[in-house]
């Protein structure tokens, strides 16, 4: 899971779909805000089938020889924004659908909102009653033909009816060499705080395979850093977050472009792009 980060955020120029219809039961944000960290516009209710409409036509600078993406937030969403950004340069054959959190009012779904990018609130809570349920956020996601889901700092467990309805198309991103560090409770600083009490000298980022355990999926990608003798948990965190956000970028583009092979024993592996019997 993804450290939160506050930077700032940038739009896009590509226009906003314009959904018509209105359903009872989810909520999209549709209108551009402008570019600042307290852009908190009106969450109105178009329905999904809008929304595909708009990406069939080409609108919003979707394209359909790209494949579909989900991503889901609680923080900052900086990986969110390396994605993004990659998409729209094209090193990304991909287009992000739709930003899903917990949380409305995060980093993640600002820059979503800024972007033209529906926003879905899920689960459903107290603090967040505007949500939908596992089995409308499987109808949104059906509707709107996403391809992949990614998970980019989003803290709540996935539910197994969405993990099932994406297999082998559901990735996360955690700032730890998993199996180490991983699992309920280690998210952001908490990992960092870890890695420096153990003793341990190497840390880094890990793709992997979502599966119905926290951080228990079959490992996509993992890079290296050092973990340095007078490391406090923040700069160990600066460390590891920027390489977070190249290797998460190369995992989705592989996977956007099929170079994705399972051994026989289950493990995913990545082919070269220059060089597909050769392995990254």
């Amino acid at each position: 899971m993804e450290a939160a980060a506050g930077t700032g955020l940038r739009c896009s120029l590509n226009p906003v779909p314009n959904p018509r219809k209105i359903s009872a039961r989810v909520r999209f944000t549709t209108k551009r805000q402008p570019c600042a960290a307290t852009c908190r516009p009106l969450l109105l209710r178009p329905s999904a089938s809008a929304y595909t409409a708009a990406i069939d036509s080409g609108a919003g600078g979707y394209s359909g020889a790209n494949k579909r993406l989900a991503v889901f937030v609680s923080g900052g969403g900086s990986n969110f924004r390396s994605i993004h950004e990659a998409a729209l340069g094209g090193k990304v054959n991909g287009d992000v659908a739709v930003l899903v959190t917990d949380k409305p009012g995060c980093g993640g779904a600002d820059y979503a909102r800024c972007n033209g990018i529906p926003v879905v609130v899920f689960p459903k809570s107290k603090s967040a009653p505007e949500g939908v349920s596992t089995d409308e956020l499987l109808n949104v996601l059906r509707d709107l033909k996403v391809d992949f889901v990614l998970l980019a700092g989003y803290l709540k467990l996935i539910p197994g009816e969405l993990v099932q309805a994406f297999p082998r198309s559901m990735l996360n991103i955690h700032p730890s060499l998993l199996p180490a560090f991983g699992g309920k409770g280690y998210y952001g600083s908490k990992v960092h705080k870890a890695v420096i009490a153990s003793g341990a000298r190497y840390s880094g980022p890990t793709v992997h395979f979502v599966d119905e355990q926290f951080d228990t999926g079959r490992t996509l990608a993992q890079r290296v850093v050092p973990v340095l003798a007078n490391d406090t948990p923040e700069q160990l965190a600066a460390r590891v977050l920027h390489e977070e956000h190249q290797v998460y970028v190369e995992a989705v583009a592989a996977l956007c472009e099929d170079r994705i092979v399972w051994r026989e024993d289950g493990v995913p592996l990545i082919t070269s792009q220059a060089n597909p019997n050769e392995y990254m």
